[in-house]
């Protein structure tokens, strides 16, 4: 830490939400430049999209999806193709504001029609996604990871996961998605920051009970069920290694552009947050990529109305300060003077 307005140079710049280069030139910063952009959902889905038409095998990992408003039409077409070829297919889909976090603007639908195309979707666009009816239940709730990828250098590759993340529950227990249930947020959407508000939201001093918990107490409940928890992390490395592969070529445009070759500048490295579903056979889906996972190892709790506090989050803690840690201690400039 140094007081504000020395720009002496130093070992690690840490900035809070975007790449802003102020004249560094020397040491590491936490972001890259480009990146809230590139995992933005829109760009996350073309950069996705362009693998998996190169590859289809290998990307099999990401929900179809279509951009709108632009890909309105081959949306509705392709839904009635599908629907003629299958008439038995009972399709939901999910519909993302392209800008949107926290679950806001999040809705579910079942019918191309039924997407509120008023003026709000021209202005803010927005990814549609077939939503995944069979997701793996645990306490009969639907439940998301969020797991730390460090991505250290681009040139060469270099990419880290962290062995814990989390795992945030809905606060209902989860029904295949009816026309009478596609509203209850809390029974489809995991979003932490959403469930939070729910009368059901479990806020525990155990890791491995509540509405948050670590994502190794459900690989220890999966395991000691029989299931083969080796797979499952050797499909999610490979999830997370293809995703920032599809990343890297844009990446790579943006870094030069604003930290030409040759030039002093600072190294750059980030700390991502995936958000991955686990489907009823274990086959990891990737959800979304967060440029700026919260860090935060608190939460708010309401004393009396309009009064907060900070609480302290055990399991927030736990996986949090571990990744941290491991972070500085990778990117440690010390390293290579010893």
């Amino acid at each position: 830490q140094f007081p504000f307005g020395r720009r002496l140079p130093c070992d690690i710049y840490w900035h809070g939400v975007s790449f802003h280069d102020n004249d560094i030139f020397s040491g590491q910063v936490n972001k890259f430049p480009g990146m809230t952009e590139m995992v933005r959902k829109i760009t996350l889905s073309r950069a996705v999209r362009t693998m998996q038409d190169l590859f289809p095998l290998e990307y099999n990992f990401y929900p179809r999806s279509w951009i709108l408003p632009e890909e309105f039409p081959v949306f509705v077409a392709e839904v009635h193709m599908m629907k003629d070829s299958d008439p038995s297919w009972k399709p939901t889909f999910i519909v993302k504001p392209d800008g949107g976090c926290q679950g806001d603007g999040i809705y579910l639908i079942k019918d191309p029609s039924d997407i509120r195309l008023t003026g709000s979707i021209q202005s803010r666009p927005a990814v549609v996604q077939e939503y995944i009816c069979k997701p793996l239940l645990v306490d009969k709730l639907k439940f998301d990871i969020r797991l730390y990828v460090l991505l250290k250098s681009l040139e060469p590759l270099e990419i880290y996961i962290a062995k814990d993340g989390l795992s945030r529950f809905c606060t209902e227990p989860y029904q295949e998605p009816t026309l009478k249930n596609l509203h209850q947020v809390f029974m489809h959407l995991t979003n932490y920051s959403l469930n939070i508000h729910s009368g059901n939201f479990i806020h525990s001093d155990n890791v491995n009970t509540g509405s948050k918990r670590t994502f190794s107490s459900i690989l220890c409940r999966l395991s000691s069920r029989g299931a083969d928890v080796k797979k499952l992390w050797s499909d999610i490395i490979s999830l997370v290694i293809k995703t920032i592969i599809a990343l890297t070529p844009e990446l790579k445009v943006y870094y030069q552009s604003d930290i030409p070759a040759g030039k002093p500048g600072p190294t750059c490295f980030q700390i991502l947050g995936f958000d991955i579903l686990l489907m009823k056979n274990l086959k990891p889906m990737l959800l979304e990529v967060n440029a700026n996972p919260s860090m935060r190892i608190e939460h708010e709790q309401e004393l009396s109305p309009g009064v907060f506090e900070n609480v302290p989050s055990p399991v927030d803690e736990e996986v949090k300060v571990a990744v941290i840690r491991d972070t500085l201690r990778l990117v440690d400039p010390q390293k290579k003077k010893r």
